[in-house]
């Protein structure tokens, strides 16, 4: 069934006002009954106390490891929650066993904070970072990778959908690639949980990590990891606590033999219960109808910028995802985003430091970057286009 984004829109709290929300890719607009989860949980904490409070939700907290493994395609014992993407993958990327000589094998459109991870914890063991090249509609080359792969590489790491342009990368093929080599592959799945599918049966992925605030409509400060329970054993899992593991005599301790060795035992209940709530919601709106709604948006939003002379789309990729990314010419990023914002209209700058290697290859420091979700109308994305030509006309006139 097609959604309509009317009727989604109703659902949703901050499109009553008349903004053009086209954010996302940053953190995007609850439903109402997402945010409603998470309040009345907060109100309920107020009456009787976080503890008692929890107990109450206890079977529905137990059910969002299934709610998450039908989302990714898993067993609810491979479903960890964590307090956001980073700590999911962190917590992933830690558990790998490096040692000198070992090889990391990253993307051209690798994330920042992910890179920086792994620049210093390769610098302390004496392993390498090294870039597969992309191919010439700018993905990853599964060519490219089967010629770097030997015994040495441990590790892969791959952004699903990149932060700063429409690409998505192949990740069947990579993974295949790297499993041929002994390698596990860590799926960076930020920006594509919720809006396209990012499942572990399909992908054959070792991890998956992934945000509620983004493309999920979930709380800020919640995320998620797929871990794949057969390589548990073959793990570092030394960063835990007595929820991950247990303190069995004064001297000894066992880890969890599932996903939630991976978590911490204190947590946010509220925004947990509204995670939940949230993967829910998109399961009944159903992922390749999300998929469809944000094909569709994001391409009209595309295509109507390619066809307004001034300004240039930043996109790569033969199949794209929901994050358009252009310039207005004369103009900066940041003053695109401010004139827009006078307007009502929410995007945001992608900058260097977030991908530094495809910005720097393609000589760029900034760009804007619009994000619309299956609830932006047609006409709202009219609406931010026309007022892009008017910053395209103001610039010609000497002022944005």
């Amino acid at each position: 069934m097609t959604i309509d984004p009317e009727t989604t829109a109703l659902d949703t709290p901050g499109c009553r006002n008349g903004q053009v929300f086209l954010d996302s890719a940053g953190s995007s607009l609850a439903p109402a009954r997402v945010a409603d989860t998470v309040v009345d949980h907060l109100r309920r904490e107020t009456e009787i106390g976080g503890y008692r409070a929890a107990a109450e939700r206890e079977e529905d907290l137990e059910a969002g490891y299934s709610v998450f493994a039908e989302l990714l395609g898993c067993a609810p014992e491979e479903i960890a929650f964590t307090d956001s993407a980073t700590r999911s993958w962190f917590a992933a990327f830690r558990s790998i066993p490096l040692k000198e000589n070992d090889r990391i094998l990253i993307t051209e459109v690798e994330y920042g904070g992910n890179a920086v991870a792994m620049l210093r914890r390769a610098e302390a063991v004496g392993a390498s970072v090294e870039v597969v090249p992309s191919d010439p509609s700018g993905e990853v080359s599964p060519t490219a990778l089967r010629e770097l792969l030997d015994e040495r590489v441990r590790f892969v790491s791959l952004v699903h959908a990149p932060t700063n342009g429409g690409l998505l990368n192949p990740v069947r093929e990579v993974v295949d690639a790297a499993h041929d080599a002994g390698a596990l592959v860590l799926l960076d799945g930020c920006q594509s949980v919720g809006q396209i599918s990012c499942r572990a049966d399909e992908t054959g992925a070792d991890f998956i990590a992934g945000t509620g605030r983004k493309w999920l409509r979930g709380p800020r400060g919640t995320g998620f990891l797929y871990a794949r329970r057969s390589i548990l054993d073959d793990l570092i899992l030394d960063e835990i606590d007595h929820h991950g593991g247990e303190w069995t005599a004064p001297d000894r301790t066992r880890a969890r033999d599932d996903a939630k060795v991976f978590e911490l035992w204190e947590s946010s209940i509220a925004d947990r219960l509204g995670l939940i709530e949230a993967a829910r919601y998109a399961l009944e709106l159903g992922v390749p109808e999300i998929r469809e709604a944000v094909r569709g948006i994001s391409g009209r939003l595309r295509e109507g910028l390619a066809r307004i002379e001034g300004v240039r789309v930043h996109d790569l990729g033969v199949r794209h995802s929901g994050i358009v990314t252009f310039d207005v010419e004369g103009v900066p990023a940041p003053e695109v985003v401010a004139a827009l914002a006078r307007a009502d209209v929410t995007v945001t700058v992608s900058r260097e430091a977030s991908t530094r290697i495809d910005m720097e290859r393609r000589g760029l420091t900034e760009i804007v970057r619009a994000s619309p979700h299956y609830f932006v109308t047609p006409q709202r994305v009219d609406r931010a286009l026309e007022l892009v030509e008017g910053i395209v006309r103001g610039a010609r006139n000497g002022g944005a």
